[in-house]
């Protein structure tokens, strides 16, 4: 049966429910980020050195995204709707970008490369988790 006053939001409209939809699609994003970051970071190492700057794009790309979702997380977590554990790590994430980018480079690319593996699943779970979370 139809509201015709709209006084109660249904659950599928909440506030809550947009954040959950919200970081859903950006843990996707900050995934579907990380494989165009493995795969600008592949072609750096072509004979003419790549897309360095469609690398660096991506970097920054990357921060406003888990930069949102780190907000997003927060969010959910004072809501109840997300774990502290799942909130921390979001933010954790967002913080490791910018570490990732500060030792970006040639010379530390012993450092760089298991970092963006980190960072790959650091952003795989938060997705996971975002796509296993209930509504309430």
């Amino acid at each position: 049966m139809s509201n015709p006053t709209g006084a109660r939001a249904s659950s599928a409209t909440s506030p809550a429910a947009g954040l959950h939809r919200a970081f859903q699609v950006l843990t996707a994003l900050a995934v579907v980020n990380v494989l165009y970051q493995s795969i600008t970071a592949g072609q750096l190492f072509s004979s003419d050195g790549g897309p360095v700057e469609a690398h660096g794009a991506g970097a920054i790309v990357l921060h406003v995204i888990t930069g949102l979702a780190a907000i997003v997380a927060v969010l959910l977590w004072r809501r109840n709707q997300l774990s502290l554990a799942m909130a921390a790590l979001a933010a954790v994430v967002f913080v490791y970008t910018f570490v990732q980018a500060a030792i970006g480079g040639y010379q530390t690319l012993y450092v760089h490369v298991p970092g963006a593996m980190l960072l790959a699943v650091g952003t795989a779970w938060l997705a996971f988790a975002a796509f296993r979370l209930r509504r309430r």
